[in-house]
Order: C-alpha cells, then sequence, then structure tokens
C-alpha cells in the first residue's frame, strides 16, 4: 500500500523536480520512483544513524518514519547542496502524508479512537466501511496493567501472544497500560476470557517476571460500544485495588456489590457507618475479631464450621460473636444482621482507600 502511495505522489512531483528521486524501504531497495524502471533496483550503502541528510554513489539520501518499524529513505539524484534541500523538502512532505494515511486507515488507530472516545458515534461506521472491518462481532477489552517499572516490553510481549492482527488488537494506553480488544465467538463465555487473562498473566509472571493485574470488560455486541467494556475494565481494575487485593484477574461481570459501594458519595457512605454502628464505631474491633468475622462469612455463618477452621471451640466463637453483638448491636448469626455488617465492612475499606478531596 505505500509502494502505490508514494508511487503516486512522485507522479505529481515528478515534473516539479528535475532529478531523478524516490523511496528506499528498509532493505534499500527502490519501491517508488520518478524513473519507473528503477523499482526493484537495490543499494549497497552504509546508511548512518540519525536523520540528516547523508550522500553516496551519485546520490543524496534522507531517512523518514524512523520512529516507525519500517524505515523508508528517500534518495535525490546529485551530492550537492540543491539535491541535499530536495532530500530534505522531500522527505517532510512523504513523511506527512504516510502520517495522514496511517492516521485514516490503521485499523489499530481506529479502535484505540473507538475505546478512547475520540471518534464520533456517527463516522465509526464510516470508518470501519472505509477498513472493511467486521462490525457485528462479540469483543472484549482485557486491560493489563503493570505495577512496577521494568525494561520489559509489555507491548511486545501481547503483540506475540495475539498474533492475529485481524481479529485481536493491542493498544498501548499509557506507561502502564494496555489493553486488549479481543475478538470472541458466541461460543466463548466470561469463564474462558478470565481463563485467557488468567494465561496472559501466567505468562508475563513467569517468563518475564513482571507483575500485573488484569481488567475484564463486558462483552459488546458491536463497535460502538467498545468504549463501554474499556470504561468497565478501568472500573474493574479500580474496585479491585480496593475490594480485592489479592486477586490479579478481575471481571467488571463479578464485581457484585463492590461495584455499587464503589460509585456512591463518601458523605453517603460516612452516613450509612454511623447509622450502623450506634453503639461503637467499627476501628474499635480488633485485628483478631475483624479475622474472625471474615472466617465466619466465608464459611457462610455456620459457627461449627468456623469455630473448626479457626481451631477454637465452639463456645469460644459464640463468646466473640456475642462480643461483637454487644459492641456493634449486630448479631451475626442472622442473615440481615450479617449482610448489614458485610456491606459496612465494604464500605469502610472503601473510605479508607478514598483519598479525602478538598
Amino acid at each position: 500500500m505505500s509502494n502505490r502511495l508514494f508511487q503516486g505522489v512522485i507522479q505529481q512531483m515528478k515534473e516539479t523536480v528535475d532529478k531523478t528521486f524516490g523511496v528506499l524501504d528498509d532493505t534499500q531497495t527502490v519501491i517508488a520512483c520518478s524513473e519507473l524502471n528503477r523499482i526493484g533496483e537495490q543499494f549497497q550503502l552504509n546508511f548512518p544513524t540519525g536523520g540528516e541528510p547523508f550522500t553516496g554513489n551519485g546520490f543524496t539520501f534522507k531517512q523518514i518514519d524512523s520512529s516507525k518499524e519500517s524505515i523508508y529513505t528517500i534518495f535525490v539524484e546529485g551530492e550537492d547542496i540543491v539535491s541535499s534541500k530536495y532530500a530534505g523538502i522531500l522527505a517532510v512532505a512523504f513523511s506527512n502524508i504516510k502520517f495522514y494515511y496511517d492516521e485514516k486507515y490503521d485499523r489499530s488507530n481506529f479502535i484505540k479512537n473507538i475505546i478512547l472516545d475520540n471518534i464520533l458515534p456517527g463516522d465509526i461506521y464510516l470508518k470501519a466501511r472505509e477498513l472493511y472491518f467486521n462490525t457485528d462481532v462479540s469483543r472484549t477489552v482485557i486491560l493489563v496493567r503493570t505495577l512496577e517499572q521494568n525494561d520489559v516490553s509489555l507491548y511486545d510481549i501481547l503483540q506475540n501472544l495475539f498474533p492475529d492482527k485481524s481479529k485481536d488488537f493491542i493498544i498501548s494506553i499509557n506507561e502502564t497500560d494496555i489493553a486488549i480488544v479481543k475478538e470472541t465467538q458466541n461460543t466463548i463465555g466470561s469463564k474462558d476470557i478470565e481463563n485467557l487473562a488468567s494465561t496472559v498473566a501466567d505468562t508475563i509472571s513467569g517468563e518475564f517476571f513482571v507483575h500485573v493485574v488484569i481488567g475484564i470488560g463486558t462483552t459488546v455486541e458491536n463497535l460502538r460500544d467498545l468504549a463501554r467494556s474499556f470504561k468497565d475494565a478501568q472500573v474493574a481494575l479500580e474496585v479491585g485495588k480496593v475490594f480485592d487485593t489479592e486477586k490479579t484477574i478481575i471481571s467488571y461481570d463479578n464485581l457484585g456489590i463492590a461495584r455499587l459501594i464503589y460509585q456512591l458519595p463518601t458523605t453517603l457512605c460516612e452516613t450509612f457507618l454511623r447509622e450502623v454502628f450506634k453503639r461503637g464505631s467499627i476501628d474499635s474491633l480488633d485485628h483478631e475479631t475483624l479475622f474472625t468475622i471474615q472466617r465466619f462469612f466465608e464459611n457462610n455463618l455456620n459457627v461449627s464450621e468456623t469455630s473448626r477452621k479457626l481451631f477454637v471451640h465452639r463456645n469460644t466463637l459464640v463468646y466473640r460473636l456475642e462480643k461483637i453483638k454487644k459492641i456493634t448491636g449486630l448479631d451475626l448469626r442472622e442473615f440481615d444482621h450479617a449482610i448489614v455488617f458485610k456491606i459496612a465492612l465494604m464500605v469502610n475499606k472503601y473510605l479508607k482507600s478514598t483519598p479525602v478531596k478538598y
């Protein structure tokens, strides 16, 4: 595609530029030229690094697209100052043409604009038609976040893990976040996506020693909803950072009540805690008591099972539960009280993780 793009521009310029000129690819092969018979010819030169013009074999050369994977080089007949100026002007022109071409037709950039809400909804399907993009397949955004600085290129790792560039897209969001836009079939459920995310995390951790957390957005059925899936994946990571600090994989669909609490105003949360703990503050409960409560919830409010798991006598556990009831006014052996207490613990955790805003 670049060959035709460059050749088309050269054909329009050849009457203006009174020298032979053209474009080389990264193998020093002529891919476009004002003299058509030179296309396919190969140069054998030691190109210096950097962006300055250089000469050799009777030509002046100037690189373009040096920041991309594919490096193109302008060549102009002659080694004089005029050829150098021609090369500089042509390099700027071709670089801008290539940039705007990529901006218009690059599929990954198109997907990035969608998930970041940088494109109008009405333009999505117009662009999709230009790119021959399938708009009505299921896709899920998986957001990978690194937790520490490292020298490993996470982007390159994910590119290798998802080699099908026509269906799956790897989008760099910022220094810590990379989004995987994964095409999913109807037979692939949320559990399959979680298993895939777990495999990605294990590979990155096991082979490259990089610790990551992964947020999974909702599966959407069309392109315009990819932004929602991306935002859901972001919410999953933020909520997981508060309520599921032990987890590496957090799915938006499994956030449950944590998602609701995360979206509540802090003033409302503080009011709720004051109403629940009228007799005493939740902070008056010591670490051992909180640990007991956590195990009691994990064992479905079963006194016998919890005492067995805690290696304490049943009466000891009952005594602790009575102590909690005396402090808080809530009997955790009653289902309704247990629900209120569980939510209160989560609200308290949310408030402690939320910075005070002035």
